[in-house]
Formats: C-alpha cells, structure tokens, sequence
C-alpha cells in the first residue's frame, strides 16, 4: 500500500520540477525565440512565460540594447594608390528576432566582412586628402549601405564611425613636415600683421600728435590775434578819449576867453606870445601876418618909449 503512495508522491513530484523549470522570466531589454518541434513558434518578450516540456525548446536569447562592435583596422588603398589601415566602429540594434535568428549565420562576421568591403569600396573613390577631411561623408555612406543590407537579417544599423585613419610612415613624415611648414607660415603671417597693426598705431598716434600740435598753434594765434586786437581797441580808445578830452578843454578855454570878451590888444599879444612858441621850434621857414608884424612893431616902439 505504501509503494503506490511513494510512486504517484515521485510522480507528483517529477511533474512539479518539469513545471517549475520549464517556466521562463524574459527580463527588460531581452528577447528568446522559441522553436516547436524544432520549427519557429514564436518571440517571448518581457515577462513570465512558459514552454511546453519535450516539445518547445529556447533557439536563441537576444539582447535588444543597442550594441557596439569594434572592428580591427582594414587595409584600403585610396584613387591615389595611398595604401592605409582603418578601423571602424559600428552601432547596431536588432529589431526583428526571428530574422536576426534565421537570417544570417554569423550575423557580426557578417557585419565585419560587409564593414570592410563598402569601406574598400568607399575609400576606392577618394584620395588620400578627401579621405583624411571627409570623414561624416564616410560615415554617412557607410550607414546608410549597411542599413539597407542589414535589413534582412532583422539589424538596424544607426550609426558608422571611422575610429582611426592610419596612413603609412612616410606619408605621416611628409604630413608632419607640412603640417609644421603650415604652423611656421601662420606664426610668419601673425607676426608680420602684428608689425603691420604697430606700424599703423605708431603712424596714427604721429598724426593725432601733428592734429592736436596744429590745433593748439591754431588756439594760440586766435587767442594772440584776439589780444592784439583787444589792446589796439583799448588803445584807440584812449587815444580817443584823449582827443576828446583835448578838444572839450579847447572848447572849454575857448567859452572862458569869450565870456571873459578879450580886446583887441590882448588877442593881438596872445597871438605874438603863441608866434613866438612858434619861433623856438625847428620850423626853418615862419610866415608872419602883417597884423602881427605892425603889432610887433608897436610893441617895440612903446617898449623903448617907456625906457627912455
């Protein structure tokens, strides 16, 4: 009685351990393709899954993340026979399990060989200048060419980038040597601006110093012209001042003599006492009125009368 128990008991337990290991947790960011019967059934994504024992089986877990494939450098020869090493990175995301699954053997040695080949392809088309300056147009190429041949084997294909351009050794030595002519010529073209732009400070100052010198010769002969000026009015006014005040006293002896309303006798002494100012000048040549002279001859006449 105790044996039936103990074999349905293992029974139970065998059934239980298939259920509990054939149930399956797909985590974030993963996927698994499971085949029936050795056929494709279907894609488990995120979540609680379970697989029939003995019929169903796991083909493949895929990891959905965006993923990053390093290549190893590739010889290419450029249109100008310039033979080179390059290496490229490739970002790849997968976007159809069962394609990614059935599609392609090996699918990253089959991204490497397509890598190397539109790479060879690529740079077959350049020379060795256009490949070292146009690396986004290489990027660009390459993405797209990989996406479209991606596409059938469920890869989408984001982005290409050229890690390294390794030209040989003497082509490094001759880009060198330019590339150290190139800094020596603009280190040439700097310093000669700078002597230029110093020549032109120097030059500009010298006419700024000859403007401000004229400018201030300038000030000065208006401010001495103006002097000049000033003191020949105040000059011109004194004298005036001067005349004026010669003629108001001429005028003023003039009113005193006629209020006083001289005689003849005394105009006629006046007049000799003013000839005879005359006569103590440098004149050489006098001319005497007649008046005068009759006069003078009176004068004399009673001077001696009155000495006898």
């Amino acid at each position: 009685m105790y044996v039936p128990l103990l074999i349905v008991a293992a029974i139970l337990l065998i059934i239980i351990i298939v259920i509990i290991a054939n149930i399956r947790i797909v985590s974030q960011a993963t996927a698994q393709v499971v085949e029936r019967l050795g056929s494709y059934r279907t894609t488990w994504n995120t979540g609680l899954h379970f697989k029939i024992p003995f019929v169903e089986s796991i083909a493949k877990k895929i990891n959905l993340m965006e993923q990053v494939v390093d290549f190893p450098p590739q010889p290419v020869i450029t249109k100008d026979n310039v033979r080179m090493q390059i290496d490229t990175v490739v970002f790849f995301q997968i976007t159809d399990c069962k394609l990614y699954t059935y599609g392609v053997a090996n699918p990253l040695m089959a991204i490497e060989n397509l890598t190397a080949t539109t790479l060879r392809n690529i740079i077959g088309e350049l020379d060795l200048d256009q490949t070292l300056t146009s690396r986004d147009i290489i990027n660009t190429k390459m993405r797209a060419i990989l996406d479209e041949a991606t596409d059938p084997w469920g890869i989408k294909v984001n982005r290409v980038e050229l890690k390294n351009i390794i030209p040989p050794r003497e082509i490094q030595d001759a880009m060198e040597k330019q590339m150290k002519a190139e800094r020596e010529r603009r280190e040439l073209i700097l310093k000669a601006e700078g002597e230029k732009n110093s020549t032109i400070l120097v030059a500009e100052g010298q006419k700024q110093k000859m403007i401000l010198a004229a400018e201030a010769e300038k000030e000065a002969a208006i401010l001495k012209a103006e002097a000049i000026k000033e003191a020949k009015i105040r000059e011109a006014e004194g004298e005036s001042e001067a005349i004026l005040k010669i003629q108001e006293a001429t005028a003023q002896g003039i009113k005193m003599i006629n209020e006083a309303a001289p005689s003849d006798a005394v105009i006629k002494i006046k007049s000799l006492e003013a000839f005879e100012k005359a006569a103590d000048g440098q004149a050489t040549k006098i001319i005497i009125p007649s008046d005068i002279q009759k006069f003078a001859g009176l004068t004399s006449a009673l001077t001696e009368t009155v000495k006898n």
